[in-house]
């Protein structure tokens, strides 16, 4: 299934927000290729503000068909899995306080949600888990930060191989055992939140995509970044795949809204 043969209305897809100061003023702030990777699957996207507890509220969960948890500069404030802040970070308060509510509430509600980078950690930690504040750091694993000395292509260019789970999501969708993913963050999952299942694990071991398979939704959450490919196959299916659940979650809204007919 492809975007051009999704059926019925396009699906409306809410995209995560930062919490940015640009020129003295506060924005909120969404990377452009994640609503681009949205429109090619299929998707109407919605930028989301990181307006506070207020984005969890019913009337909003209702109409969104799926939700995209985007990446960002920013990490994961530690407090929320109880360990002191590393103050050499860079944190979004204001996108804590509206997203991890939101998780809760999306799940609760049924909608297809896929979590990219810091999108995976806050599925985690928004389900008790925790992470590692510096992966580099943990003895036996990998550093799996970026060069910042180079160009941003080269930066989310793949960089190492995941191993998918057996029998698990992924392996499904992409039909192999390995993906060749890029690695840009410093933050990754430790221990691993309620109900989530380890789909794709580094080299080093460290969890590099989950699932939640006992939900009564669909939600993927990947450690690397598929919009910035999303018009390879790799990059492109795990989106559309997120689309088709979309538009299934929409059918299934537009069908309960239609009035029966009385014969």
């Amino acid at each position: 299934m492809t975007m051009m043969d999704l059926p019925g209305p396009k699906p409306l897809v809410g995209l995560s927000a930062c919490s940015l100061e640009l020129d003295g003023v506060p924005n909120y702030v969404c990377r452009a290729n994640y609503a681009r990777a949205a429109l090619d699957a299929g998707c109407i996207p919605m930028v989301l503000p990181a307006a506070g507890p207020v984005m969890a509220r019913t009337e909003l969960v209702d109409v969104l068909d799926g939700l995209i948890l985007t990446g960002s500069v920013s990490n994961v404030d530690p407090a929320r899995y109880r360990q002191d802040r590393d103050n050499s970070k860079v944190y979004d308060e204001a996108r804590d306080a509206s997203i991890f509510p939101l998780i809760r509430a999306a799940i609760d509600s049924g909608v297809p949600i896929l979590g990219i980078c810091r999108g995976l950690h806050e599925i985690n930690v928004a389900l008790g888990g925790s992470l590692f504040q510096n992966v580099h750091e943990v003895e036996g694993k990998m550093d799996h930060r970026e060069d910042e000395s180079q160009p941003r292509a080269i930066q989310y260019a793949p960089a190492h191989v995941v191993r998918l789970s057996a029998g698990g999501v992924l392996e499904a969708m992409f039909g192999c055992r390995e993906l060749h993913v890029s690695s840009l963050h410093w933050q990754g999952i430790d221990m691993l939140g309620a109900g989530l299942t380890t789909e794709a694990v580094a080299a080093d071991g460290l969890v590099e995509a989950v699932s939640l398979r006992s939900a009564k939704t669909w939600l993927i959450g990947v450690q690397w970044h598929p919009e910035w490919f999303a018009s390879d196959r790799n990059g492109s299916l795990l989106f559309r795949r997120f689309a088709e659940h979309c538009s299934e979650r929409r059918m299934n809204r537009s069908k309960l809204r239609t009035p029966s007919t009385i014969g």
